[in-house]
């Protein structure tokens, strides 16, 4: 039986190059907690237990988010065998959203489809909202990449959607503003719009998708996207869009608060809405100023807690209630890249 007072944390990633991972921070404007880099699988379960995480599911970084090609599809396999490795050598405590290839290359992403859950046993895959840049960048829900959603929605597959780290037109208004906090979040919502208005929320209604973030700025936009949308030509009413937005999962990273949490309260119950950390992303320290915001806000609503911080996730993912008695041990797990899993 899963402990009662812990949680599933949905929102977790894995940076296994601390060199690519400090380059890309000075491009975006993000800084990663010093002691946190180089990420180890020890640095996310010594965070875990401080902060009453029982179970993870791994997120990867995007890998290659630019290009197709053979280097990128080998990277992303490295990975999730990786993942896959960790969470055997610490089942209890981690499960894994698979990466995958370059969204264009809809072979190779089919490909690592099938081979992540049937071979490797993943909980759900990693998308982020676009792939590619500029004028050539494409959104989850371009008709191009139909056949990767036929699929998922085939395996009734849960999606993890997290903003791209896009940069906007003009630059980031303030170094304490960077592309992580003032983009990312309208990057999951254009995401999440663009599956709604498109028709494939409601066409591939099979696949379970959580919105990173409360889905970032969703909640604020999603009546102005049923009106306009629906001026502008979209063929759903308004009261349909809403309905698509309804349909989504949203996670707690970074994002708890009196003031979104009420908003979320009006848009969907409190069993779409799962419990994420974004470590080691931030520090635990931040973690934990969120997480009290989370448990003040559903003071005196125990059961609604319960289902935000593990029951809402048991049920999305039943195969983590199945290892939470395995023992986590102490081994150590090597980096797919230079010493093998």
């Amino acid at each position: 039986m899963f402990p009662q007072n812990m949680r599933i944390d949905v929102h977790h990633h894995v940076f296994l190059d601390a060199q690519k991972k400090a380059k890309k921070n000075l491009e975006v404007g993000w800084r990663t907690p010093d002691e946190n880099l180089p990420w180890t699988p020890q640095i996310s379960l010594a965070a875990m237990d401080k902060l009453g995480v029982q179970t993870t599911i791994l997120s990867p970084p995007p890998v290659s988010s630019t290009s197709c090609g053979a280097d990128n599809r080998v990277e992303v396999r490295q990975q999730n065998i990786y993942s896959s490795h960790l969470c055997a050598t610490y089942p209890s405590r981690f499960g894994f959203f698979a990466g995958l290839p370059f969204l264009d290359d809809v072979e190779g992403v089919l490909e690592e489809i099938a081979f992540s859950f049937d071979v490797l046993g993943a909980d759900g895959v990693a998308l982020i909202s676009s792939y590619g840049d500029g004028s050539s960048a494409k959104y989850v829900a371009d008709d191009l990449y139909d056949p990767i959603w036929k699929e998922l929605d085939r395996r009734h597959a849960v999606v993890f959607l997290h903003g791209a780290q896009t940069p906007s037109s003009t630059p980031y208004p303030h170094p304490w503003l960077g592309v992580p906090v003032s983009e990312v979040p309208n990057e999951t919502y254009k995401a999440a719009a663009h599956l709604v208005v498109s028709g494939k929320k409601r066409r591939f209604h099979n696949v379970n998708i959580i919105l990173s973030h409360l889905g970032g700025s969703t909640p604020f936009l999603a009546p102005r996207v049923a009106a306009l949308s629906h001026y502008m030509g979209c063929p759903l009413t308004p009261e349909e869009i809403i309905e698509d937005f309804k349909s989504f999962y949203y996670e707690t990273a970074l994002s708890s608060h009196e003031t979104t949490l009420t908003a979320m309260a009006t848009l969907v119950p409190s069993d779409r809405l799962l419990f994420g950390t974004d470590f080691p992303a931030v520090s635990a320290k931040t973690v934990e100023w969120y997480t009290e915001n989370l448990e003040n806000h559903f003071a005196g609503r125990p059961l609604e807690l319960a289902n935000i911080m593990h029951e809402n996730a048991l049920r999305l993912f039943p195969n983590l209630g199945k290892s939470n008695d395995v023992s986590s041990g102490g081994q150590q797990i090597g980096h797919p890249l230079h010493d093998g899993p």
